[in-house]
């Protein structure tokens, strides 16, 4: 595996990789149509907020698996895009948490007691006490937009200053708010009691210039903005008119809508401070997101589910190392049904049982989805762009949960494929020792656990010789058999037969199965 980290990263990073056996190259500075010429080699690519991942980048990129963007946001990278050609999206969103938090008090403190100014005035030789009278931030009303990671902790250190918090997300309950100490609003009623306002929301498109002119005219008279989450979130325009006319206090502004900022004539403002975008840049945070990228890089080159993966369903913190075991299992019931089913998909339906059926399973139904796409096609199929193949084949998929169990199984996972030919199901539980076990083939109860080698499934009628049968012409053939289970109906009647084989049979030996009185179908499948 190859990554090309193409924005600066902390060394620990790069080391990471290195330890895991995969090849880091570092090369910065690339424009788009170089990076576009060299990304063909790679299997992961790294940015931080300067390179730009565009369709092109993407079209071109032809092994790539993922992108790690080292921060919290990721609108450089055309997320839609890399979900189209199958690339996952991650990034580092708790890694700087703390530093964001940080700058923003150190901001907000700033900007009350006119500390860059003073600073500038003291060091021209001024010696003026009076020109920098400040205020303080015990008993104001600190309004923050957005109560995720960051805002959480800038609420929590707000309540050290004595200050009165208000609060406004709408995916946060007030339950949380409670628990910081912050009352919960909606945006108007934040701007026009908030004596600060800072901002903590991701760029969207719903929150882009989510501060405007009809925003700060609902703001209290002397108020102070601060924006240490995205550029884009501010019309800068509109906050200079509102500065130069009085109808608020200030800001700081570590993040621009162009970065760099190409001069602004709220640099000058006496009432401004501004900062070169540092919110992440401490020793601390550096390394920790470099860390983040690459452990989750790790993760998708070995086939596990990264911790943030911004296009693919979210996997709950809390649940996470429950979840694992059965992302395996998940994938070998998607690939098993695909390999069994005969004619064109039509509807997959995925149920989950069981303790399964407890755990949120999105991650899990994708993956189902993924297994059962990625057969037979070049296409990158994967958890981020599953759902969207499905829907370009014109294949509905349903997902139910029922925490009940289905004895003798305490979980298990099913797939039901409705075909123009017909009806093929799967099921698989996840044993007492974590092991993946296929337990139903079409309604036959089957003990398969998908080790190595190739499987053989053949439908028949029971009848007696008929393994023996079976195992002279793979012994005649030097095809060894590792195990074997035999599954029927009735006596004498319809019955499947499960063959685990070292060697992979040859459509004559195929034909020379099929030749055998009671044989109807022979199917050799990759698990």
């Amino acid at each position: 595996m190859r990554v090309l980290i193409a924005d600066p990263i902390a060394p620990d990073g790069a080391e990471i990789l290195e330890q895991r056996g995969v090849d880091a190259d570092t090369r910065l500075g690339l424009k788009e149509d170089e990076l576009t010429a060299a990304i063909a080699d790679y299997d992961g690519l790294i940015v931080r907020s300067e390179t730009k991942v565009t369709p092109g980048v993407l079209a071109a990129a032809k092994k790539l698996q993922v992108v790690g963007r080292a921060g919290v946001g990721y609108d450089n990278i055309d997320v839609e895009a890399a979900t189209g050609h199958g690339v996952i999206v991650v990034n580092a969103p708790s890694s700087n948490t703390i530093s964001a938090a940080e700058h923003t008090l150190a901001m907000m403190l700033s900007v009350a007691r006119h500390v860059p100014q003073a600073h500038s005035s003291l060091a021209g030789g001024e010696w003026n006490r009076r020109k920098f009278l400040g205020t303080e931030l015990r008993g104001k009303t600190l309004g923050i937009v957005g109560l995720g990671r960051i805002g959480t902790e800038v609420a929590r250190r707000a309540a050290a200053f004595e200050m009165r918090i208000l609060g406004y997300d709408p995916f946060v309950a007030e339950e949380h708010g409670r628990h910081l100490g912050a009352e919960i609003v909606n945006l108007p009623t934040l701007f026009e009691q908030s004596d600060i306002i800072t901002l903590h929301t991701p760029m969207t498109d719903s929150t882009r210039r989510l501060i405007g002119e009809p925003e700060l005219s609902q703001m209290k008279s002397g108020a102070i903005l601060i924006n240490c989450a995205r550029g884009g979130l501010v019309d800068e325009d509109a906050l200079r008119s509102a500065i130069e006319d009085g109808r608020i206090g200030g800001a700081a502004l570590d993040v621009f809508i162009t970065e760099p900022p190409e001069g602004s004539p709220l640099f000058q403002h006496p009432n401004v401070v501004v900062t070169p975008h540092l919110g992440a840049s401490t020793e601390e945070a550096q390394s920790n997101v470099a860390r983040e990228v690459a452990e989750q890089m790790i993760d998708v080159f070995e086939g596990r589910t990264p911790r943030y993966a911004v296009n693919a369903p979210l996997v709950p913190p809390e649940t996470a190392a429950e979840l694992a075991p059965y992302v395996p299992l998940a994938l070998v019931v998607g690939r098993l049904a695909s390999q069994l089913a005969d004619g064109q998909p039509e509807r997959l339906s995925i149920s989950f049982r069981g303790a399964v059926g407890e755990l949120a399973t999105d991650i899990l139904a994708a993956t189902v989805l993924s297994g059962f796409l990625q057969t037979g096609t070049e296409t990158r199929i994967n958890i981020v762009n599953a759902g969207t193949e499905a829907n370009r084949r014109g294949i509905h998929v349903q997902q139910s949960k029922d925490a009940t169990q289905t004895l003798p199984y305490t979980n298990l996972v099913n797939l039901d494929v409705q075909t123009t030919a017909g009806e093929t199901t799967v099921g698989a539980t996840l044993t007492e020792r974590g092991q993946t076990e296929i337990v139903q083939v079409n309604g036959y109860q089957v003990g398969i656990i998908p080790t190595g080698g190739h499987w053989m499934i053949i439908r028949h009628t029971d009848r007696p010789g008929m393994l023996g049968r079976i195992g002279t012409v793979t012994g005649e053939n030097n095809i060894n058999i590792a195990s074997l289970h035999v599954s029927r109906e009735s006596m004498r009647g319809p019955a499947l037969t499960v063959v685990n084989v070292d060697e992979s049979p040859e459509p004559r030996h195929i034909d020379a199965i099929l030749g055998i009185d009671g044989v109807d179908t022979v199917r050799v499948v990759n698990l």
